[in-house]
């Protein structure tokens, strides 16, 4: 059943609602609650159905494939938006009063206003899907490639290499430096309970020290998983500098390590073995999370291992 057309006499219109509403299209865009649960359903049904069979040792991929089309989807519209404005700035550089270029200009804003809408109502139906996701597995979804923008589901995540780019150009223009980072590496057996308390304290207290701070990390399983979770809780936004294994093999996580460092963070903070006593005496502390805290030490970066309570 399609959901019925916005009026803008129900009160507060949300950002959505607002620029659906100035496209000149007589169709009615569905509704911001109406996305939220297609995004909920699709993951929910997915997990119903693959759940307690064969197939659920492989939910994890089919989900985050799931999740992932709804956020290439949003990619490529937004490129296609990107493009619409893109003629329309040449558009408005060589106008000429004709009612040709005039129509011109009134065709290009109305494909850029529609992408943008287009555009923001996949990311809805993503990150709902992808918040259900975490709710049902305690998994965290984040996209191999590419930015997430900050909604009302989700906090903003961007790669570091975008982040690089944006700082470099911000020095070059000598205006402020940006969002203050504080890195985090943690090992992949720091997944327990013990380790997910102190996780969260040791992020607590960054973020109380830079309210402001952004969470540089590779996105790795274990601790940096949960530290993600945490920044999506607090609407901190994530920059990820993921291991590229197919560019870098065995050395990618210490090149990951190296674009932490370059992001030039306040602090730096490492967890290299599970916390748990019993489960750590069997295991290697984590070798990049000890070359991350080294890198610091040597660039003159605070470095603050997190450690079992005092």
């Amino acid at each position: 059943m399609p959901s019925p057309a916005f009026s803008p006499l129900t009160g507060h219109l949300t950002h959505f609602e607002a620029q659906a509403l100035s496209l000149d299209d007589p169709r009615p865009h569905p509704h911001e609650d109406a996305l939220a649960q297609l995004g909920h359903a699709v993951l929910t049904e997915t997990l119903d159905v693959f759940g307690d069979t064969a197939l659920e040792d492989f939910q994890t991929i089919i989900c985050e494939t799931l999740i992932g089309a709804f956020h290439s989807a949003a990619q490529r519209i937004e490129r296609d938006a990107d493009r619409a404005r893109d003629e329309l700035n040449r558009l408005s550089r060589d106008f000429d009063g004709s009612e040709i270029a005039d129509s011109e200009m009134q065709d290009a804003t109305r494909k850029a206003r529609a992408a943008d809408v287009a555009c923001l109502a996949l990311e809805f139906v993503r990150d709902a899907a992808a918040a259900s996701y975490t709710t049902a597995t305690g998994e965290v979804w984040s996209p191999w490639k590419g930015h997430v923008k900050a909604s009302r589901l989700t906090a903003a995540q961007i790669e570091a290499k975008d982040a690089l780019r944006s700082a470099k150009a911000r020095k070059h223009a000598a205006t402020d430096p940006g969002a203050i980072i504080v890195a985090f590496r943690a090992a992949p057996q720091a997944d327990t309970k013990d380790d997910a308390h102190r996780i969260f304290d040791a992020l607590n207290w960054a973020q109380a020290q830079w309210p402001d701070m952004a969470l540089a990390t590779t996105g790795a399983k274990g601790g940096e998983k949960i530290a993600i979770k945490w920044a999506k809780q607090k609407a901190v936004t994530l920059v990820l500098a993921k291991a590229d294994f197919d560019k870098n093999g065995r050395a990618a996580p210490f090149r990951a390590n190296d674009e932490l460092i370059a992001l030039e963070p306040v602090c730096v903070l490492t967890l290299a073995n599970t916390l748990n006593g019993t489960r750590a005496a069997s295991l290697q502390p984590f070798g990049p999370a000890l070359n991350l805290g080294q890198k610091a030490a040597e660039k003159g970066i605070r470095h603050l291992p997190v450690k079992v309570r005092g």
